[in-house]
């Protein structure tokens, strides 16, 4: 048998030779010095019709040490001893490793959102592929699945916890798990490293409805407020649109131009008296809406959103501002993005209203303030109407059964009295234009009494 001392004593001769250990494990010694392990074995029938003669070559000498090239030889006994080439297991390992190495998180999570994204919203879509690519590719992205374990899972989690952002993780889990699930039954993976680490996220903090002011008196003053601050002057327009139509946020940002039908005032004589006849509307696609795909894709799924006189006055003077591009309220930056999702938020924070009045809450205000006053007025019907105005189903109604075009004409007298209500005797819009957008060293906001 060998040891360290007669291997390192080995010295070159003129033709290959091989020391002899045990079990058919040798060191083959080369001309130029070189020293392999090697082990013969038969495997097989030859051509000739007995055993074939084969070569396993394990590695160098002294990377490969005695030790180990006894533990590989070993395993080679065993799979010989199992019925099993050494020579063609080893070849397998190496294609597979391969193929593991090749089958790196994002390319398998780039495969499985392809397979999903046709039953997806284009919203929901982008913000799946938004999210991994922003939180979980720079991380985990070109690790084969194989590496990734649950720890190196709640480490990426664990981040976006950090950051106070506990919903996102939870979502990112759940994408993270459907990656390898799909992985599993593809055949790529053996198990899903995400579904471990579920009981180790945070727990979701209930916070109840999103902060809103729903008095009259005390919405108007939310208008005058932050109409009152320095601010990007669509940001204004913005502002005061979304508080006269009640729709969500995200559906104002998306706002186009050709969204908006019948702006231009027509009119016609009734009765001996000259009566403006056109019925602005805003369509909102179905697209846009929220719920799920085969609701935004439904024949007739769009909103339909009445326009007052004062919602109208907005447009006119914001299409001098914006106009020229496809979308009402565009990026400062990029006309053809959208606004960004906090600039309205923002502009209510520095008016005072942190954590009490907040975009969404528009929608609160005009539930409130509108079911009480059809309450007062004698029109209980008008909650279905109003309703319907926010988007709502009812419950005992299926999304294709349910008309959304419906009340059309009250909803237009509802429209017109919210914004009698809301902006009565304000300002008109004209008066923001031109006006400064920030502060100045040489002009600082005032100080609060």
């Amino acid at each position: 048998m060998l040891n360290d001392a007669k291997i390192k004593a080995a010295k070159p001769r003129e033709k290959p030779y091989k020391l002899t250990d045990s079990n058919q494990l040798y060191l083959h010694v080369t001309p130029t010095g070189g020293r392999h392990w090697r082990m013969n074995y038969t495997y097989g029938v030859g051509a000739s019709g007995k055993p074939a003669q084969k070569t396993l070559t394990f590695g160098p000498y002294p990377a490969l040490t005695l030790v180990e090239a006894r533990k590989r030889r070993d395993v080679a006994k065993d799979l010989l001893r199992d019925g099993r080439d050494p020579a063609v297991e080893r070849r397998i390992a190496a294609k597979a490793r391969t193929l593991s190495d090749g089958n790196t998180f994002e390319r398998i999570a780039r495969q499985w959102y392809e397979a999903n994204v046709p039953r997806w919203s284009t919203h929901h879509a982008s913000d799946v592929i938004t999210s991994l690519a922003r939180d979980v590719f720079p991380q985990l992205g070109n690790l084969p699945l194989s590496v990734i374990t649950a720890s190196k899972v709640l480490e990426v989690l664990k981040k976006i916890e950090d950051r106070d952002a506990v919903e996102t993780a939870k979502r990112l889990r759940q994408r993270m798990s459907a990656v390898f699930v799909y992985a599993i039954a593809s055949g790529i993976a053996e198990n899903d490293p995400a579904a471990i680490v579920r009981g180790a996220l945070k727990p979701i903090v209930l916070r109840g409805r999103q902060p809103a002011i729903t008095d009259l008196t005390g919405v108007r003053q939310v208008l005058i407020d932050a109409e009152a601050e320095r601010s990007r002057t669509v940001t204004k327009f913005a502002l005061r649109f979304l508080a006269l139509t009640a729709v969500r946020p995200g559906e104002l940002r998306g706002a186009a131009w050709d969204e908006m039908e019948d702006l231009e005032p027509r009119f016609a004589v009734k009765a001996g008296e000259r009566v403006q006849i056109n019925a602005p509307l805003w369509r909102i696609p179905g697209a846009r809406m929220k719920g799920e795909k085969a609701r935004k894709a439904e024949t007739g799924g769009d909103h339909l959103v009445p326009l007052s006189h004062q919602a109208v006055e907005v447009l006119d003077v914001l299409r001098r501002l914006t106009g020229t591009g496809p979308l009402c309220f565009p990026n400062e930056r990029h006309v053809r993005k959208p606004m960004s999702e906090n600039a309205i938020g923002y502009l209510l924070n520095r008016a005072g209203y942190h954590h009490r009045h907040v975009p969404h809450g528009w929608r609160a205000a005009f539930s409130t303030i509108m079911n009480e006053w059809a309450k007062h007025s004698g029109n209980p019907d008008d909650r279905a109407v109003i309703d319907l105005m926010l988007a709502h189903v009812p419950k005992d109604k299926v999304e294709s059964a349910y008309n959304r075009a419906a009340f059309m004409p009250r909803r237009r007298e509802l429209a017109q009295t919210w914004a009698d209500m809301l902006v009565a005797d304000m300002w008109p819009p004209e008066v923001h234009l031109g006006q400064p957008i920030r502060y100045s060293i040489g002009n600082p906001k005032p100080l609060a009494n």
